[in-house]
């Protein structure tokens, strides 16, 4: 059944790519293919209808009633289109500079798919290799229940984490927030060994039940107490689909970046701005290209490798990490 938030989620992605779409004269042009509507005398064609499906990975028992949503897309889309070139925002400056980019980024990526091809799925030899090498994310893998106060990180000062210091519960914590006027919320979470960092995970296992530690996160800090640590294995059965498609994407990873070095070692880079030159990496420090950069892995449409595990103070960074590892979402 789809989700009645459907199209306003699609219409506005929709929306946005036809920003960069270009507008003007072009508007008017007739698309090749079956036209399905005509919108001020621009047609909607089959060939668009069939784009969008495809994009939005459409199931094949629901594309009677998507293409019906989708080509009110595609309408409201053209009518934007028309309105902008009105108001020839297709010659805005920012706008042009848009236009060219999602233009660099489509022409390097059909050229990465093309160099790259269908990338082999790893073999169940494979995939069971990866699950045997990291017992923590699947076999041997443990699950925290902890509880928490969040308060503002500007919060933390040495004065509070000395009262957290003394305090035996976070209860305690709570009534000298409360004493001391200091917003806070509560919370209740659940992390794995497979979804934060193997040294916090480490010092979570030692922990008595109950001990406090504080946790800092962006904007806000956190007092973390674990009230049950239980085990939570995962089956080779249940991981494997999220291990192969890990590895595949891997691998696409690691040739984008052997494409992109080839291609450097080929090249004439000349940095007229010598304060824009790389900095000297010290030796055994792998060059830019080898990790794909930021263009490269979204062409290459794939995650970086299992990235090494993040600072203990940073949750995001974990839950990154542990998507990386194509271990999310295992309860």
């Amino acid at each position: 059944m789809m989700k009645t938030s459907f199209i306003p989620k699609l219409g506005l992605a929709c929306i946005v790519v036809a920003g960069l779409g270009g507008c003007s004269d072009k508007a008017a042009e007739k698309k090749p293919g079956q036209a399905l509507a005509s919108v001020n005398g621009a047609e909607v064609t089959v060939l668009q209808l069939n784009e969008e499906l495809q994009r939005a990975n459409v199931a094949a028992n629901q594309q009677d009633s998507a293409s019906k949503q989708l080509l009110q897309v595609l309408i409201d889309r053209q009518l934007l289109q028309e309105a902008a070139a009105r108001e020839n925002l297709d010659r805005d400056p920012k706008v042009m500079q848009a236009v060219d980019r999602a233009r660099s980024l489509i022409v390097a990526q059909a050229y990465l798919q093309k160099r790259i091809g269908n990338v082999a799925r790893p073999t169940p030899q494979e995939v069971e290799a990866y699950f045997n090498r990291n017992p923590d994310f699947f076999a041997s893998r443990k699950q925290f229940s902890m509880d928490e106060l969040v308060i503002a990180a500007a919060d933390l000062t040495p004065e509070v984490r000395a009262a957290a210091d003394g305090a035996r519960s976070l209860e305690e914590v709570a009534v000298w927030l409360d004493a001391h006027k200091i917003k806070y919320g509560r919370t209740q979470v659940t992390r794995t060994t497979a979804d934060v960092p193997r040294q916090l995970a480490d010092k979570l296992l030692g922990m008595p039940k109950g001990q406090l530690f504080a946790v800092r996160e962006g904007p806000r800090a956190m007092f973390v107490a674990v009230t049950e640590v239980r085990e939570a294995p995962v089956s080779l059965q249940v991981a494997a689909p999220q291990i192969e498609q890990f590895l595949m994407k891997q691998k696409n990873q690691e040739l984008a970046a052997e494409e992109l070095k080839r291609l450097r070692n080929g090249a004439s880079i000349v940095y007229l701005n010598k304060t824009m030159m790389p900095d000297a990496k010290p030796a055994g420090v792998q060059p830019a290209a080898a990790h794909a950069p930021a263009a490269a892995a979204a062409a290459a449409s794939a995650s970086s490798p299992a990235p090494s595990p993040a600072p203990a103070d940073s949750a995001g960074g974990a839950d990154k990490a542990a998507l990386d590892r194509g271990v999310a979402g295992l309860k």
